[in-house]
């Protein structure tokens, strides 16, 4: 440019720095840059991948509505597990102070011992099997480089997840063999937990069904005397009177509704280690059987041992005495493995290696 004279140059200069000034004094701050670029960058990423699919479109337009719900989830916990230990503690306070001294009073000997005994084993066994649950840790994989094998890398923690490992959103970790996030423990199942997370559903559904069929006629006399239209003057009852009737309708209404519900979670829960399988597994399982039924083939869970032989890894079984010491009677046992590899049982030799 040396053909040009200094004014236009200086011209050029001036018109430059003015350009830059205005550029710098529109820009955002930065976090509002940030967030905008970060908002392209998710737009962008709906599109990008050639491998892109109605499923990763659908996953990023609720995550959103999934992170929400989570945090909801997470927070609720200590509600429910506060909820659980309420109401447990309101049906041992009627047992107690309602039901005891009347059958001491009325029953005859061998049904008081038979109450008594069976109500409290009943009762240890719920509250020992719903602490190991809520605070025995379901099991992670090593976040350190080891020599596992894995079948994936999870995509939210980064990290290698071995067989049967999946995330969990309201943990915000992979979990070893997972079933599912119960919010009424504040904690997930997993492979370290489970075998307390069922213990507990049975024992809590054998002592609701107990309460429900031992005090139905209790329910139907205190429901009569409360709600009976009398044609002459009613009978003088006390405040006790009532107070005793009414505690007998929540004791049994509560019982039944739980008992209903929590058997058949129960029920399915059996039905899903009958198979070697666990609840999210029960789904992957049914889409790969329909996948392999697409080509012809048949798809075997590599993890079904047999039904009894699922039963005795899942509760630890090794000798007859301990359907007795492991299964009716509180235990701290740890389940086989580690639950980071599972080609270790030897019950059944046509399995497929993982």
């Amino acid at each position: 440019m040396r053909w040009c004279p200094s004014p236009i140059l200086h011209l050029v200069r001036c018109m430059l720095v003015r350009s830059c000034t205005r550029k710098a004094r529109s820009r955002l701050p930065l976090c509002f840059r940030e967030r905008w670029a970060y908002f392209k960058l998710l737009s962008r990423s709906l599109y990008f991948n050639s491998l892109t699919d109605s499923d990763v479109v659908f996953d990023s337009a609720f995550e959103p509505v999934f992170w929400s719900v989570d945090y909801v989830t997470r927070w609720f916990g200590l509600v429910f597990v506060c909820l659980v230990v309420i109401l447990t503690s309101c049906v041992v306070i009627i047992a107690y102070a309602v039901l005891l001294p009347m059958i001491l009073r009325t029953y005859s000997t061998g049904w008081i011992v038979w109450h008594i005994c069976y109500g409290h084993w009943n009762l240890i066994m719920i509250a020992f099997h719903y602490y190991k649950a809520a605070k025995t840790s379901p099991g992670h994989p090593p976040t350190v480089k080891s020599d596992i094998r894995f079948v994936s890398v999870c995509k939210k923690c980064i990290l290698p997840k071995p067989a049967r490992t999946h995330h969990c959103g309201i943990c915000n970790r992979c979990i070893l063999k997972m079933d599912h996030h119960c919010p009424w423990l504040n904690n997930c199942v997993g492979h370290f937990n489970h075998r307390y997370f069922f213990s507990f559903c049975l024992f809590m559904t054998m002592g609701c069904v107990y309460c429900s069929i031992s005090g139905r006629n209790l329910f139907l006399d205190a429901y009569n005397t409360l709600e009976t239209k009398y044609q002459t003057p009613a009978p003088s009852y006390t405040f006790m009177d009532k107070v005793f009737n009414k505690c007998i309708i929540f004791l049994w209404v509560l019982t039944s509704t739980v008992g209903v519900s929590l058997g058949a979670l129960t029920c399915w829960h059996a039905h899903l280690i009958s198979r070697g399988e666990t609840s999210i597994e029960k789904h992957i399982n049914f889409n790969e059987t329909l996948r392999y039924a697409s080509r012809g083939q048949i798809f075997k869970n590599p993890f079904n041992y047999g039904r009894l032989n699922n039963w005795k890894i899942f509760l630890g079984v090794e000798r007859r005495s301990h359907w007795v010491t492991r299964v009716l009677l509180p235990s701290e046992h740890r389940p086989y493995g580690d639950g980071l590899k599972w080609d270790i049982y030897t019950c059944k030799r046509d399995l497929i290696p993982v």
